[in-house]
């Protein structure tokens, strides 16, 4: 059964191009759920059914799975089966009418204006580290990347005289993103004044490297925001996508139509972008309690 699971993935690689850290997650949902198959005695993907699968499902939720957790599993399971249909390895696909549990959407954190100021005139601009943590942070704000895009960034994917970034997203899918007055501004200094003196290679492409001269991580950029936002004393949990929350909803907040913020953000459906319209509801309602005399 191992060796479905290893044809699926080439399969998701080859085919559907998926990103690396989407094969991770697919290959260790199917790995419990093989485990599972083998402490069942369940010795071929054929013999899986219907309440098979509800079992393992029943199983996850009485170990306390979240619900997104399983339905992640479960989406694993539904692509798995269908590949296997497709091969015409199974004869039926035993996931058909399996629905995933319901969850309750978390808005996601976001900092106001004033926070994101205090956040980010925290770096010191008299250190070439100081430089790198300027222009990151702008540049997290300033564009909305995931900080695994932001930290994949080579030097040549930042146009600084179009004011632009060429980043790959997930599924390998590239887009442009304007990046402002202000972010290219540190993005350059810190290119003129900074990198240098960081790298130890010439032959270094990336764009933000850390205190070796190398890439830097995704920890890495973590670290280093968790300690502004310690020094600006923000009370609220800072992750680096608390920035690209904060972007995509002062631009709606602004006036920004929710299909240019889908294209800024890169996301495939336009229902991933939909969760911030309910925080820019719930601030126009804020405001209207706030303001009319009837309310």
């Amino acid at each position: 059964m191992r060796e479905l699971v290893d044809e699926f993935l080439y399969y998701l690689v080859v085919e559907r191009g998926l990103a690396e850290n989407t094969l991770a997650s697919y290959n260790s949902d199917l790995q419990q759920f093989l485990q599972y198959l083998e402490n069942s005695r369940v010795k071929s993907v054929r013999e899986v059914n219907h309440g098979l699968l509800v079992a393992y499902l029943m199983k996850m939720q009485r170990e306390g799975r979240s619900p997104a957790t399983i339905s992640q599993h479960l989406a694993a399971l539904k692509s798995f089966y269908h590949f296997l249909l497709r091969e015409r390895l199974v004869e039926s696909d035993p996931t058909v009418n399996l629905e995933s549990p319901r969850q309750v959407k978390k808005l996601p954190r976001v900092l106001t204006v004033e926070e994101i100021e205090r956040l980010l005139s925290q770096p010191r601009p008299d250190t070439p580290a100081g430089l790198r943590d300027k222009a990151m942070l702008e540049l997290l704000y300033a564009t909305g990347l995931r900080v695994s895009e932001l930290v994949a960034l080579n030097v040549d994917q930042v146009n600084l005289e179009g004011e632009f970034v060429r980043c790959l997203g997930k599924g390998s899918r590239e887009r442009v993103v304007p990046m402002g007055q202000v972010a290219c501004f540190h993005v350059r200094t810190y290119l003129e004044n900074g990198r240098g003196k960081l790298i130890k290679r010439k032959t270094e492409t990336a764009l933000f490297v850390n205190q070796h001269g190398r890439r830097l991580s995704r920890q890495g950029c973590w670290k280093i925001l968790k300690g502004y936002a310690k020094a600006a004393n923000l009370k609220k949990e800072i992750t680096p996508h608390t920035l690209r929350h904060s972007f995509a909803t002062h631009l709606l907040e602004n006036g920004a139509d929710l299909r240019s913020v889908q294209e800024l953000l890169g996301h495939a459906d336009i229902g991933t972008t939909q969760i911030y319209t309910h925080l820019t509801r719930k601030k126009i309602r804020e405001i209207y309690d706030r303001t009319h005399p009837r309310a």
